[in-house]
Parts: structure tokens; C-alpha cells; sequence
């Protein structure tokens, strides 16, 4: 710290993204009490632990190598360069000196804590889809490929400046409309399609039938906590302070997005709280007041919202948060009749769909500004740079973008990883045990002094209907 500056500069951005892992981790927790109020009294516990301990072996397995992904494979590697190999990459290796204890890097640990939590949110988000019927070792699995592995491969790629998807194609997706949630989405629908539906879901027609939950206050005080961890998620995409104007002698300090480009905490919030009221307004028109739709439309607007929201007039954030919350619904109902996918939260439409819609519009909507400060030759962007030389937020350089993240990271690899599993009988419980309760062999009923007549679903599971 050379100067008095520098130094409060430095301690307030370490307190400022510890602060940021505080506030996130009540995603989590409103992740478990989401899916454990969502899920019947005979899985509860099994719910529960499944999501807790991704906590642990994720945090293990981003400490070995995922942050370093991050840092070493902007460039592809073979894109857009060779593996990186700079300072930070050094930083980044398990054995490093920055990742322990030190008074020379403040901000590692912090960072990297931030970075964690982004991880441990793409594999809860997957969690409540599976429930009532996946096993755990298999979950874990995928959760540890999901969160270690290609979603920070996605972030090395569309979220950081040096990435290649941002320096050659222009792509933008400041708060992770499809970095986190896209991917998130589309490998959660590749479990379930191999996973396959809960038994008795559909009726022999096809038609759906309703499983539902235990406790609809539980998935309300849920989501509540991942609009409040929202808050954290979002600050944690910004970095506090920094000379966003470094080539003159003019010292203007701002926050900056995930990308070096200025912002402020003001225009997030305004359009934080437009796109969530957004949402939650149309989750409640379009679901005829159903308040489990309510409820997910208000995240469903902010994910959707996410990709621009450090540009966007909070006109446009509530307009397109709106917007995508019809669109996860209609595609939510229609993708469930026609391949009998049973998310029973509703995480490919709410994280995947609505991400993917987010990172699309936002090409559009804030075409030409400037994606992220250039860091190759002028002109390199292959879809169009601005006047100064910074690569262009555009349409196609964001379809592309939302194509890779929903699908090439997304989708493929989940599906991939869930066929072998399946293929070893490491995916789905066995049918007995579905139709028991996934907690028959752990402990009695938690609820005891509730044990009343059991669900018609049940029922069905019991004989067998498929």
C-alpha cells in the first residue's frame, strides 16, 4: 500500500466483496428451504443434504483447480491465444502463496470466496430440479462438474474483459444472465431428460398431474432469501473502485462492471427492484395468481433483466424482465407436456430460459455500446468494434453467446455426464424407494404430529401408475 489512498482502497474493496459472500450465501440457504418446502414429507431430509454438501465439495474442488480455470482459459485456450500464464493465473493454483494467509494480497481470498458462491449457486439451482428421485452421488457428480468446471469455463470466457467471447464476438452479460443461470438452466433440462419424471407424474394420457408441496410457506421465506442474496450476487459483479480513466491525467473513480466498464450501485438498484417488480407482476398475470409462480417470476424478471442491467433505462429492465417471465412460463408448460420433463421448481424456465431470453435481448437493446475495454489489436472483433476501438455489444455476438452457454456448456456435457451415471445406475433411486420416501432409511417422519392422510399423489406412486 503505497499510499493512504491506495490503502483505503485496498481494505474497502476486501471488506467490500467479504461483505458480497455474506449476503449470497442467504441464496443458498433460501435454495434449501425452497426445495425442502417444495419436496413431499418423505424426502425432506434427503433434499436437504443433497444441496448441503455440495457446499463442501465444491468449495474443495474450486480451490484445486476451478479459480485457476478462470484465469489460465480466457482465450479458449487456442481462440484467441495460448493458455494464459500471467501473474494472476500464478495466484490462482492451489499451492500459491495468494491463496492462504498473507498481508501482501488483500484481495484473493475475498475475490475467489465470491467467485465460490457463484459456483455453489449453479449447482442448487440444478438441485431443485432433481428432487424426490435423483441420487445423491450422482448429483454430487454433476454438481461438481457444473460448479468447478463449466460454468467457470463460461466465465473465463463471457465474463471477464479478456475473455475471447467478449474481445471477439462483443458479448455482454454483466450480472450473469446466462453465465450463471443459462448454463445452470440448460444442464438442469439435460439431467432431466435422462433423469426422467417423478413416477406417477403424468397420467397414462400424458397429462400432467400435480405433486403438491409440503409446505408452500417454506418456498415463499425461500425465494424471499434469494431476492435478498440477490443483492450480494449483483454487488459482487461490480468491482468498487477504479480509474476508469487511465490513459489521461484525469483520475475519475467509479464501480465497474465485471468487464472494467463504468456503472454505478445506484443504476443496478433501480433496475434490480424494476425487473423483480416486473416479474413478479407478470409471474402473477400470467399464472392467474398461482403464488408458487408468483413468487418465481419476481427471480425469473431479474434474471432475465441481469444480462444489461448496468445499462438499462429501469423502464427497459422492468419491460424486459416482464417479458421473460411469459416467456419461462409458456415454454415451462409447453417443453413439460410435449417431452414429460418434471422440474418440479421450475429451474429450466425460471434460470434457463429466462437467462438465455435475457442474454439475447440484450444484445439487441444495447447494441453498439461498448462490450469491455479492448485488450488486442483495434478492430479485432469479429462483429464490430465502437469508434475507439472497444469490441461491440451486438446481437449476434450475444446469440452466439447464449447458444454457447445454454447449450455447448450447458446442456452437452450435463447430458453427456448424466447418460454415463444413468448407465451405471448412479443417477435415479430405485423404484421402491421413490415410491417409500427417500428418507425411509434415514429417519421417521419429521413431522410427526402432522401425519395426516397422505397426498392422492402418493397414492398413485403406490400403485404403480405411470
Amino acid at each position: 500500500m503505497d499510499t493512504d489512498i491506495g490503502g483505503l482502497t485496498t481494505i474497502f474493496t476486501e471488506f467490500y466483496y467479504w461483505v458480497t459472500v455474506v449476503l449470497m450465501f442467504l441464496i443458498h440457504v433460501g435454495f434449501c428451504t425452497y426445495e425442502v418446502g417444495a419436496s413431499r414429507r418423505k424426502n425432506l431430509q434427503h433434499t436437504l443434504m443433497k444441496n448441503t454438501m455440495c457446499i463442501p465439495l465444491i468449495t474443495v474442488t474450486f480451490f484445486l483447480f476451478g479459480w485457476w480455470i478462470y484465469f489460465a482459459l480466457p482465450n479458449g485456450p487456442w481462440i484467441n491465444g495460448p493458455i494464459n500464464e500471467d501473474a494472476f493465473t500464478a495466484a490462482a493454483v492451489p499451492w500459491s502463496e495468494h491463496m492462504g494467509t498473507n498481508m501482501q494480497d488483500r484481495i484473493n481470498g475475498v475475490f475467489w470466496a465470491a467467485f465460490l458462491l457463484f459456483s455453489w449457486t449453479t449447482a442448487s439451482i440444478i438441485s431443485g430440479a432433481l428432487i424426490e428421485r435423483v441420487r445423491t452421488a450422482g448429483f454430487l457428480i454433476i454438481a461438481v462438474m457444473v460448479g468447478s468446471v463449466t460454468w467457470i469455463l463460461d466465465a473465463a470466457w463471457g465474463w471477464s474483459a479478456a475473455g475471447w467471447m467478449v474481445q471477439l464476438m462483443g458479448y455482454h452479460d454483466a450480472y450473469a444472465s446466462g453465465v450463471v443461470h443459462g448454463i445452470a438452466g440448460g444442464s438442469a433440462l439435460a439431467v432431466l431428460a435422462v433423469l426422467g419424471p417423478r413416477i406417477g407424474r403424468f397420467a397414462p394420457d400424458g397429462t400432467p398431474r400435480v405433486v403438491p408441496p409440503h409446505n408452500p410457506w417454506l418456498i415463499t421465506v425461500g425465494l424471499f432469501l434469494i431476492f435478498t442474496g440477490f443483492w450480494g450476487f449483483y454487488a459482487a459483479c461490480n468491482i468498487p473502485i477504479w480509474d476508469v480513466d487511465p490513459v489521461t491525467e484525469v483520475t475519475f473513480f467509479s464501480a465497474t462492471n465485471i468487464y472494467f466498464m463504468p456503472t454505478t450501485l445506484s443504476a443496478i438498484t433501480f433496475n434490480f427492484i424494476l425487473s423483480l417488480s416486473g416479474g413478479l407482476m407478470m409471474g402473477y398475470v400470467v399464472s392467474k395468481g398461482d403464488p408458487f409462480w408468483s413468487y418465481s417470476g419476481g427471480l425469473a424478471g431479474i434474471i432475465t433483466a441481469s444480462a444489461g442491467n448496468d445499462l438499462y433505462h429501469p423502464i427497459q429492465a422492468l419491460i424486459i424482465g416482464m417479458a421473460g417471465v411469459w416467456v419461462a412460463y409458456k415454454l415451462h408448460h409447453w417443453v413439460e407436456r410435449r417431452f414429460k420433463i418434471d422440474d418440479v421448481v421450475g429451474a429450466a424456465a425460471v434460470h434457463g430460459y429466462a437467462g438465455t431470453f435475457g442474454v439475447i435481448v440484450a444484445g439487441f437493446v444495447l447494441w453498439g455500446y461498448p462490450a469491455a475495454a479492448p485488450t488486442g489489436e483495434p478492430g479485432i472483433a469479429w462483429f464490430g468494434s465502437t469508434p475507439e476501438g472497444f469490441p461491440a455489444i451486438n446481437p449476434i455476438g450475444n446469440i452466439l453467446g447464449a447458444f454457447i452457454m445454454w447449450g455447448v456448456l450447458g446442456f452437452l456435457p450435463a447430458w453427456v455426464v448424466a447418460k454415463i451415471l444413468d448407465a451405471f445406475g448412479l443417477l435415479r433411486v430405485p423404484r421402491e424407494v421413490e415410491i417409500a420416501g427417500l428418507d425411509t432409511h434415514a429417519s421417521p417422519d419429521p413431522y410427526p404430529e402432522f401425519a395426516l392422510r397422505e397426498p392422492e399423489f402418493d397414492r398413485i406412486q403406490r400403485e404403480g401408475a405411470n
